[in-house]
């Protein structure tokens, strides 16, 4: 599987796959309240953010390129047992719709295409 970044983990998550998806404001999330949102990644900049709270459970993970793991993102994350990456450095950010693993066994988490490699 090819690398595509790094950050922060919220807490030790293990491995998880999801469904990349950006998300940059409520607009987003309201339109994914009547399709759901399960399996996916949230991608988003703020770590302040609020407008994930509908769907937070739903989501398999949640990729932050802002804040740091004392941030409401990661506060929350750690709360619901989503996996967090804080703070991520993102190389080539896929497409939405793309398929990602979100490895956090290691001392930073690691973001990797799935299926390749």
């Amino acid at each position: 599987m090819d690398e595509i970044g790094r950050g922060r983990k919220a807490f030790d998550f293990g491995s998880v796959r999801g469904v990349w998806r950006r998300l940059e404001g409520p607009e987003d999330v309201l339109a994914l309240m009547d399709t759901g949102a399960e399996g996916l990644i949230a991608v988003i900049r703020d770590a302040g953010a609020t407008f994930l709270a509908p769907i937070f459970e739903e989501l398999a993970g949640v990729v932050c390129t802002g804040g740091t793991i004392r941030s409401h993102i990661g506060i929350i994350s750690r709360e619901f047992q989503v996996a967090g990456v804080i703070a991520a450095e993102i190389g080539d950010e896929p497409e939405d719709g793309t398929e990602v693993e979100l490895d956090g066994t290691g001392p930073v988490a690691v973001i990797r295409l799935a299926g390749r490699g």
